[in-house]
C-alpha cells in the first residue's frame, strides 16, 4: 500500500461519519497488540484551545529531550500534520506502513471503524513503533466516548475552555458537555484545568474527586502579560518569564494551563528543565 492508497483507505469509511463509542477502536487496537499500552500520555479535551495547548505542551516536552508524539485533528494543509514526533510530520511512507499494518485487521472486524478511529489507531501504532517517551493526544469530539479515550490512564488529563459545542451529541448545557469531556479523567492521573465557570468547574472537580485524582485549576490572574503584539506576547508566570508566538489574552490562559500540566508531569518524574520550557 502506498501513501495515496493509505489515504483512500482512511477516507473510505468517511460515509460513516462520527459514531461515539470505544468498542470498535478497542477491538482494532487489540488486534494490533495494544500499542497504546506501551506509551505514556497527556490527554487533552475541551471546546476551545485544545490545539494551542497541545502545541505548547508538545514543544516544551520535545525541547526537554523527550521523544514526543503529537496527535491533533483536523489537518490544515496536509493529512500528515495530524501525526507528529518532535514537531516533524509523519512521512508519507511511514503513514502508508502504519495503514498497511492496520488495514487487514480492520477488514476482519464485523463492524467498520470510523475514519477518526482509523486515524487514532494509526497514530498510536506509529508512536509505539517509534518509541515515543510521551504522547500529547487531543480528543476529536467530547471525551468519554471519543476514540482517543481508549488509552490507559494518562499522566495528566488537561481540560481546556468549555463552551457549547456539538450539543446534539454532547448535551445542551456547558455542564453536560463538561461531564462528557471530563470522561478523559481516569483513576491514577493528574488533572489540570483552564479557568471555568462555577458550574463547569464543579462538574470537573466532582469527576476528579470520584476517581481520586488531584486537580488544579489555573488562576486567570496568574499569567501576567508583559508585552504583546501581532507576532506574539511575553508574560510572567510563577516567577518566570515566557514568550509565545500566539496573540490574544485567551492564549495566555492556554499557555498557563500548559505550564500547569508541565508542573504536574514534573511531579510524576519527568525531567523538564525550566530553560527548555
Amino acid at each position: 500500500m502506498d501513501y495515496n492508497e493509505a489515504l483512500d483507505f482512511l477516507a473510505g469509511v468517511s460515509w460513516l461519519g462520527s459514531r461515539p463509542g470505544l468498542e470498535r477502536v478497542s477491538e482494532l487496537l487489540s488486534r494490533l497488540g495494544e500499542p497504546q499500552r506501551a506509551l505514556r500520555f497527556v490527554h487533552i479535551a475541551g471546546t476551545n484551545g485544545k490545539g494551542s495547548t497541545a502545541e505548547l505542551l508538545a514543544s516544551a516536552l520535545s525541547a526537554s529531550g523527550l521523544r514526543t508524539g503529537l496527535f491533533t485533528s483536523p489537518h490544515l494543509l496536509r493529512e500528515t500534520e495530524r501525526i507528529r514526533i518532535n514537531g516533524r510530520e509523519i512521512s508519507q511512507a511511514d503513514l502508508a506502513v502504519a495503514v498497511s499494518i492496520l488495514a487487514p485487521e480492520a477488514a476482519k472486524m464485523s463492524e467498520s471503524c470510523t475514519e477518526f478511529e482509523l486515524w487514532t489507531a494509526a497514530a498510536l501504532l506509529h508512536f509505539a513503533r517509534r518509541g515515543c517517551g510521551i504522547v500529547v493526544l487531543e480528543t476529536g469530539l467530547g471525551g468519554r466516548l471519543d476514540a482517543t479515550n481508549v488509552i490507559p490512564a494518562p499522566d495528566c488529563a488537561v481540560i481546556t475552555n468549555i463552551g457549547l459545542d456539538h450539543t446534539e451529541v454532547l448535551g445542551g448545557t456547558p455542564e453536560a458537555i463538561a461531564a462528557e469531556k471530563a470522561g478523559i479523567i481516569k483513576s491514577g492521573c493528574s488533572v489540570v484545568c483552564y479557568p471555568q465557570t462555577p458550574g463547569v468547574a464543579a462538574v470537573i472537580s466532582a469527576a476528579a474527586r470520584e476517581r481520586g485524582c488531584p486537580i488544579e485549576f489555573l488562576d486567570a490572574a496568574e499569567p501576567r502579560a508583559l508585552c504583546a503584539g501581532v507576532e506574539g506576547q511575553s508574560f510572567r508566570f510563577r516567577g518566570c518569564e515566557y514568550r509565545i508566538a500566539l496573540p490574544g489574552a485567551h492564549q495566555l490562559l492556554n499557555a498557563g494551563t500548559a505550564l500547569l500540566a508541565l508542573e504536574a508531569l514534573r511531579r510524576r518524574g519527568f525531567e523538564l528543565p525550566e530553560a527548555s520550557v
